[in-house]
């Protein structure tokens, strides 16, 4: 197997960012945002996925967090996007769901080239320290539309800090899922040949 890495970086007005993604890794995570629960979340889906993750981002975060989140989910799309090539071999589809206390989230992904992105769910409380809880969904949008992905995600709870953490948790496990090889497929996981 090919390694399945990609370094993707970001320049713009709002956010400079760098992002080193091992699909195939042990969940290490060095992770720098400026926001510390989004750092949290971050290392989490690192380490439940088991991808090995470095980001660090330099963001404007006198205005709000939404470009930071937003851009940093984009960053990390592209490099999952590219560390997947021609997607040869992958499992491509997987859900899960996992708890948190009284929280439940569920994701359902196809790893098909093709991004689409569906949420079913509100957050009880607005913020979580630093972090708007609605860039949760924000975060797993830009995520499907730069890695192309088919997301749909869905989260029920009374506390947002378990909600989120349990969104991260259910999205990356369900990553993990998806791309992991297959030995018994050959080529793409597509009756057309290609994805």
């Amino acid at each position: 197997m090919s390694e399945r890495t990609a370094t993707r970086t970001r320049e713009t007005a709002e956010t400079s960012i760098e992002c080193t993604l091992a699909i195939d890794g042990t969940g290490t995570a060095a992770i720098d945002t400026g926001i510390g629960f989004f750092d949290h979340m971050l290392t989490s889906f690192a380490k439940h996925g088991l991808f090995d993750l470095e980001i660090d981002c330099d963001g404007d975060l006198e205005v709000d967090d939404h470009h930071t989140v937003e851009d940093v989910a984009i960053v990390l799309g592209e490099a999952f996007d590219e560390a997947l090539g021609d997607r040869s071999g992958i499992v491509r589809y997987a859900d899960r769901k996992v708890p948190l206390d009284e929280a439940v989230a569920g994701a359902v992904v196809d790893v098909s080239g093709r991004p689409r992105f569906y949420f079913d769910g509100a957050f009880s409380q607005e913020q979580i320290g630093g972090f708007t809880s609605d860039m949760a969904r924000h975060f797993g949008e830009s995520l499907a539309m730069n890695a192309g992905l088919t997301l749909h995600l869905e989260v029920t709870g009374e506390n947002a800090h378990h909600e989120v953490e349990a969104l991260f948790k259910a999205l990356t496990r369900s990553l993990d899922d998806a791309t992991r090889i297959d030995e018994r497929r050959e080529g793409t996981p597509s009756t057309k040949g290609t994805l």
